[in-house]
C-alpha cells in the first residue's frame, strides 16, 4: 500500500512540474480574433432593390470588381476571391435576378442589359469605387463594357475571361438564341431556348470542354439551377437572351472606347468554350496595345478548374501595371 501511494504521490508532482503556468490575462473562452481579409457578404440598396456582394481584402489595396455571367453569379468568385484577397480589395455582385439579389418578375422590373449596367453603376456609386479594375465574364462583358464606355475614367485595367465583345466570339451553338432576336414568341424557337435553362444544359456550360469533369463541382450547376427554378425566374433568363440582341450593334463603341482609353487587359480563357470562342478573344488584340492571352484547356468556367493559376496571373499583371 505504501509503494502504491507513493507512486501517486510521484504522478502528482510530476503532472504539476509538467503543467505550463496559466496566465491569468488569457480567456480560454475568448473567440480567436477575425482574418480582416475575410470575405464578407453584403447586401446595399440600389433604387429599391437588395443588391447582394461578396467583398474581401483590405480596401486600402487595388480594387477589382468581379462581374459574373449566365446563368451563375458572384458564386463563381467564391475560388478566386480566396486566392486575391490578401492583397486586392475584391466586389462581386449579383445582378436582379441572380443569386441573392432581389429577384422582381418581368412586370415589375426591366430585364435589359442596359438596365442592369444602370443597376451596377449606381451600385458602383454607392460603394464609392472611383478606381477599379473590372474582371469580365459572359454577361459581365455586356453589362461592365456599358458601364465603363459611360465612365471611362473608372476603368484601371480589364481582366477578360470567356467575355465577348467581336462579332467572330459568337460560337454555332448560341444559334437557337440567335433565332429568337427576330421572332421572340415563335413556340418552337421560344421552347428552344426556354430548354436551355433546365439542368441538363446548366451542367453542360461547366462541364463541356473541362479537362477533367471531376474538377467541377456539383455545387455550381445545382445552385445555379436552384435559383432559375424559382418560380418566373426563367422568363427573366428568357428575357436577357432576347435582349442579347441589343449586344451585338454596341460592339464598334466599345471598341471605339478601347481604342480611345487603351486599358491594359489580361485575357484568361477557357479554349474549349463553344458558346465564346478562342477566335473572337484573340480579337481584342485589333483595338488593345497592351494586351496578354492565357488559354486554357477547359470550357466556359474555366475558373472552377485553374482559379489558382489565374490569381497568378491576375497578381502579376497588375503588379506591373498598376501604381501603387
Amino acid at each position: 500500500m505504501k509503494i502504491y501511494i507513493t507512486l501517486i504521490l510521484l504522478s502528482i508532482q510530476l503532472m504539476v512540474v509538467g503543467q505550463t503556468p496559466i496566465n491569468k490575462n488569457t480567456n480560454p473562452l475568448k473567440p480567436m480574433p477575425m482574418n480582416s481579409h475575410s470575405t464578407k457578404y453584403n447586401t446595399i440598396k440600389i433604387d429599391d432593390l437588395d443588391i447582394f456582394y461578396r467583398e474581401a481584402g483590405p480596401k486600402t489595396a487595388p480594387t477589382i470588381l468581379l462581374l459574373h455571367g449566365f446563368p451563375t453569379s458572384s458564386f463563381m468568385f467564391r475560388n478566386l476571391i480566396e486566392n486575391l484577397k490578401e492583397d486586392y480589395h475584391l466586389i462581386a455582385p449579383d445582378y436582379p435576378g441572380f443569386g441573392y439579389s432581389s429577384f422582381p418578375t418581368v412586370e415589375e422590373f426591366d430585364y435589359t442589359f442596359d438596365h442592369l449596367s444602370e443597376i451596377v453603376e449606381k451600385f458602383i456609386e454607392a460603394l464609392k469605387l472611383d478606381k477599379f479594375s473590372l474582371y469580365i465574364q459572359d454577361y459581365g462583358s455586356p453589362v461592365g463594357l456599358r458601364v465603363v464606355t459611360r465612365r471611362p475614367e473608372w476603368l484601371e485595367c480589364l481582366i477578360i475571361q470567356n467575355a465577348n465583345a467581336y462579332p467572330k466570339g459568337i460560337g454555332p451553338i448560341f444559334d437557337p438564341i440567335v433565332a429568337i432576336w427576330t421572332d421572340p414568341d415563335n413556340p418552337e424557337k421560344r421552347q428552344k431556348v426556354m430548354d436551355l435553362f433546365e439542368l441538363p444544359i446548366t451542367k453542360f456550360q461547366y462541364m463541356d470542354g473541362a479537362s477533367d469533369t471531376l474538377n467541377i463541382s456539383p455545387d455550381t450547376y445545382h445552385l445555379d439551377q436552384l435559383f432559375m427554378d424559382r418560380p418566373g425566374n426563367k422568363e427573366v433568363q428568357y428575357q436577357l437572351q432576347y435582349d442579347y440582341r441589343n449586344n451585338p450593334p454596341l460592339y464598334e463603341e466599345w471598341h471605339e472606347m478601347f481604342r480611345k482609353h487603351q486599358p491594359s487587359a489580361l485575357v484568361v480563357w477557357g479554349e474549349n468554350d463553344q458558346f465564346f470562342t478562342k477566335e473572337g478573344a484573340l480579337e481584342f488584340q485589333n483595338d488593345l496595345k497592351d494586351v496578354e492571352f492565357t488559354f486554357y484547356p477547359s470550357g466556359h468556367f474555366a475558373l472552377e478548374e485553374f482559379h489558382e493559376d489565374i490569381a497568378e496571373k491576375i497578381d502579376s499583371f497588375l503588379t506591373s501595371r498598376l501604381k501603387r
